[in-house]
């Protein structure tokens, strides 16, 4: 706390006096209430902020309150809070750019006149892009997303429509949903989504819920909009204004969805789009197919660690850090953003991108003289959109010159490859480039620059028009040479008259009030007096000295100010026609920006795959309907990327038919998670289109990879662990197909034994006989592992389970001592015993604890009547030893499987509590009824 006040005491302070003041707080008053809205006062020298917006920044910022000071008194008194600069850029980065749930507004002006000129969102950065990213990269590009839902009985149907800002895309595209929203959450993590728009009534309906969920694990804000502002009426009209290209082509397209051009009419108005001529003509449009990628929800991104988070401890605890060695100024790590979130299923594509890696693993040389190269260029993306929005200097253009520059090196060093890809880069880079940097193209604007900038001065950091370029600016800059030999002429005979050393005593002054002065110091003053006053005009004396001049010279001073200003709005009008001139190649810019941030990113896979003291290999890439899944030696990217980690690799072998489905288990800490998680991530990589880290590698393409590792209580949503556990493994066995790869981790514990055992059984057997995907499920349920022998024992069985596997992570324990060892290798087989007592050890648990725990254990895992110590745990034990007729299982599971469907196709998000408790209790009725024709089922119920 007292650091806290430390801090506070170097807060800029709030200075107004009591008119200032009141004037203030009657415009506050005026502002509309926005529990969304953060707003800032630009001061000046700082900002400040007030109200409920002071005590969030105090509590958020400052961690604590003792920051907040009272402007005004009385009842009308409000809470505020003064910020300085750099505070205020922090908090515009964090609210825009790490949060979902605040926009940001900044005012400016004095007294009660004040007007907003920014205004930001998550989604919308708008013109705090200047801020935002002065000093740091642009890392990723967000986008705002607009859903038109209509339910229907049968499901619902989603209209989407998107926008990205940074480069100037429109997609639109609309399908069917379940009442989990899966798709919602794919297309909203594979378009990197910030905002969400929603018609007011949608968010007012019941249904609103369960789509409320996907944002909020998406991370996404909801802003609502009035209904009307989804109408399509006008979109074709105004797409014929934004977008290039034919206006026939994008009126088929808007043409084929009902709900679709509703919802990207919504973004257009909502992000002002037309307000704006710059983005005439300036935008593509697209059909965004939900298929062309790979489906990642957010429970799968977080599970496989995909993006970065907060609390990594380093850069390689996600797969973007530990992956993104992009050289460019933001433009690879950007489009690196993008892949994560798209892995492709085009296997020839993915074969493409594979080729290219492989091609700089193998050259060294080329690979290390190309990322030198990258290192020189900017973020082209962001300098053509200032360019295009017309906000460039010549800045922005020598930034682009600068780059253009480097194209030929570039170009040059890929020429060089002469390996069994060089038809590849000859097709993807090299031919682009040849094509870019000719006299028509690049040549043409290095060209421009190198005649209308004065290059010789950007050292010394000015960025101006050369006097050369322009013959009217040239005799102007010659005027001004001359006015300045004169002056210093002056300056000479002044020291000459009144004996004084040039520059030492007799000092030149300009830009002062006076314009040019001389000046002397008061010792000085005293020497030369009585020619001061007879021969020159005093202006002022101060401290740091005497100021005078003379007739010449105010003469001389007033005529160069006169040139300065003339040559300064002459440069001003050179600057804006060099700066049209260069927003001419924004298209070609556009293409280069793409073909080198795609560059950067496969190089940076290249650099990982080489780099790793255990190398990467490339995989061999199959369609998804053929092929099996095969990780020899494989390994976690990450995990073995920490300073503390001696990674142990496994093999996993995902075969049809054989071992498609694997039942993994083993102890606590064994590597069962980071085994099942590494397969997930080892697959997202390669159709990513990068090298993996196995020995061997051959993998079948997957349309979407589920993940349920583990659910916490959301409590506050009226959702227990069990619940949530259910809801995420209900959204599995409903959206995924023989196509994808399921992951789930320790299903069934939040509840009784028996029932989740019921419940785990159940939902394999679902996946197994149903969905048919290659499933990766680690359980601390053995008994789940005699599905393996009832695919063993089809003969004898009228239900056939094909594909199942067992393995195991396995573990020593030491006969004399009973310690623990986990040894993380994975192995075929089941665990023949459960280490939970033993992991309890771990976590030093009292003795006489553990002493018990394996007593009991050992009672109820006896099975010999003489260990049964009371008519209880003999019950416990009948049970465990009962033997079923395997056609009398059959019947059981597949009556259970039944129950398992019923409750999936329950709308759960559309009942209160009360509701689901009736449906619910009513498929358990139902069920219980039907135990008679089965004595293995009626074992769930006694």
């Amino acid at each position: 706390m007292e650091e806290n006040f430390d801090e506070q005491n170097k807060l800029p302070e709030l200075k107004l006096d009591a008119k200032q003041a009141q004037g203030f707080l009657s415009f506050f008053k005026t502002l509309p209430n926005d529990p969304r809205a953060i707003r800032f006062f630009d001061r000046r020298d700082y900002y400040t902020a007030h109200g409920e917006n002071a005590t969030f920044i105090a509590k958020t910022y400052y961690h604590t309150t003792t920051a907040l000071r009272q402007l005004g008194s009385g009842s009308d008194a409000i809470s505020s809070v003064s910020v300085n600069k750099n505070m205020f850029e922090t908090m515009a980065r964090d609210l825009l750019l790490e949060r979902t749930d605040h926009t940001l507004e900044l005012y400016e002006g004095n007294g009660s006149n004040w007007k907003l000129v920014k205004s930001g969102t998550p989604g919308n950065l708008g013109s705090f892009e200047d801020i935002l990213f002065a000093n740091n990269e642009m890392q990723d590009s967000p986008v705002v997303v607009a859903l038109c839902p209509n339910f229907r009985d049968n499901g619902c149907t989603v209209g989407l429509g998107y926008v990205n800002l940074t480069k100037r895309v429109l997609g639109l595209t609309e399908f069917l949903d379940d009442s989990h929203f899966t798709n919602v959450e794919s297309a909203l993590v594979a378009l990197g989504c910030k905002e969400c728009l929603l018609p007011g009534e949608s968010v007012k309906s019941s249904e609103y819920r369960s789509l409320n969920d996907a944002m909020t694990r998406c991370g996404v804000m909801v802003t609502e909009r009035k209904k009307n502002e989804f109408k399509g009426r006008d979109l074709v009209q105004d797409l014929g204004r934004l977008v290039k290209g034919s206006i026939e082509l994008v009126r088929d397209l808007v043409a084929g969805f009902e709900f679709a051009p509703g919802a990207l009419s919504c973004i257009i108005s909502y992000v002002e789009l037309l307000s704006d001529e710059s983005n005439y003509g300036n935008y593509t449009i697209r059909h965004y197919n939900l298929d062309s990628y790979m489906r990642l929800d957010s429970a799968a991104m977080k599970a496989l660690n995909v993006m970065e988070s907060k609390s990594d401890a380093n850069k390689n605890f996600s797969l973007l850090g530990l992956m993104n060695r992009t050289c460019t100024a933001g433009m690879g790590k950007r489009l690196l953003h993008m892949w994560l979130k798209q892995p492709l299923l085009d296997v020839n594509e993915i074969n493409s991108r594979l080729d290219l890696v492989q091609a700089f693993v193998e050259d060294t040389a080329l690979r290390q003289d190309l990322r030198q190269h990258l290192k020189r260029i900017s973020d082209i993306e962001r300098l053509i959109r200032c360019l295009q929005k017309k906000r460039a200097s010549l800045v922005h253009i020598v930034k682009l010159y600068q780059s253009s520059i480097r194209l030929p090196y570039i170009k040059s060093a890929l020429e060089q490859n002469g390996g069994q890809f060089a038809s590849l880069i000859k097709e993807r880079y090299l031919d682009p480039l040849e094509r870019w940097t000719d006299d028509r193209h690049l040549n043409k604007f290095i060209g421009l620059v190198e005649a209308s900038v004065d290059l010789d001065q950007l050292e010394s950091g000015e960025y101006i028009i050369s006097p050369a370029y322009d013959s009217n600016l040239s005799a102007l800059k010659k005027e001004q040479e001359s006015l300045e030999s004169q002056i210093h002429n002056l300056h000479r005979l002044a020291a000459t008259d009144l004996d004084l050393a040039l520059d030492k005593a007799l000092k030149l002054d300009k830009g002062t009030q006076y314009g040019h002065v001389f000046r002397i110091s008061k010792k000085e003053e005293t020497k030369v007096r009585k020619k001061l006053n007879t021969h020159f005009i005093v202006l002022e004396t101060r401290k740091d000295g005497v100021k005078f001049t003379n007739t010449k010279l105010k003469k001389l001073g007033d005529e160069y100010q006169r040139v300065l200003r003339d040559y300064m709005n002459c440069q001003k009008e050179l600057v804006t026609r060099v700066v049209q001139t260069a927003a001419s190649f924004s298209e070609v810019f556009e293409e280069v920006a793409s073909s080198l941030s795609e560059l950067d990113v496969l190089l940076s896979f290249a650099d990982l795959a080489a780099s790793c003291p255990t190398l990467y290999t490339r995989p061999s890439i199959t369609p998804s309907d053929v092929g099996d899944i095969i990780l020899d030696g494989s390994r976690h990217p990450c995990v073995e990327a920490q300073d503390w980690v001696n990674f142990i690799p496994n093999d996993c072998k995902l075969v049809r038919e054989k071992s498609w489905f694997q039942i993994i288990t083993g102890p606590n800490m064994g590597g069962k998670s980071t085994y099942i998680r590494q397969v997930g991530v080892n697959i997202l990589m390669a159709q990513v289109g990068s090298f993996v880290p196995c020995d061997n590698a051959s993998i079948s393409v997957r349309d979407c990879i589920f993940a349920r590792v583990g659910a916490g209580d959301c409590q506050l949503r009226g959702v227990s662990t069990f619940m949530q556990e259910m809801l995420e493994t209900a959204s599995i066995l409903k959206g995924a197909t023989e196509k994808s790869l399921i992951i789930i981790d320790e299903l069934g514990r939040g509840t009784s034994t028996y029932d989740g055992f019921g419940l785990a059984w159940a939902i394999c057997e679902y996946i197994v006989e149903v969905i048919k995907a290659p499933t990766l499920f680690a359980t601390h349920f053995h008994e789940l592992t005699a599905l393996a022998h009832e695919n063993a024992s089809t003969e004898q069985s009228s239900k056939k389970i094909i594909g199942v596997a067992n393995y195991h992570v396995s573990a020593h324990i030491d006969s004399s001592s009973r310690k623990l060892t986990m040894l993380y290798k994975v192995e075929p087989g089941a665990c023949d015993q459960s280490f939970g007592i033993h992991v309890a050890e771990f976590a030093n648990f009292p003795e006489s604890v553990v002493a018990l725990a394996r007593q009991k254990a050992s009672e109820l895992e006896d099975f010999s009547p003489t260990a049964i110590v009371s008519n209880d745990a003999q019950e416990i034990v009948a049970k465990r030893k009962r033997k079923f007729d395997p056609d009398d299982i059959s019947r059981g599971a597949s009556r259970a499987h039944k129950f398992l469907k019923d409750f999936t196709e329950l709308p759960l998000d559309r009942m209160d509590l009360e509701q689901a408790l009736q449906h619910v209790s009513k498929l358990r009725e139902d069920l219980e009824k039907d135990t008679t024709n089965s004595c293995w089922l009626q074992q769930f119920f006694e």
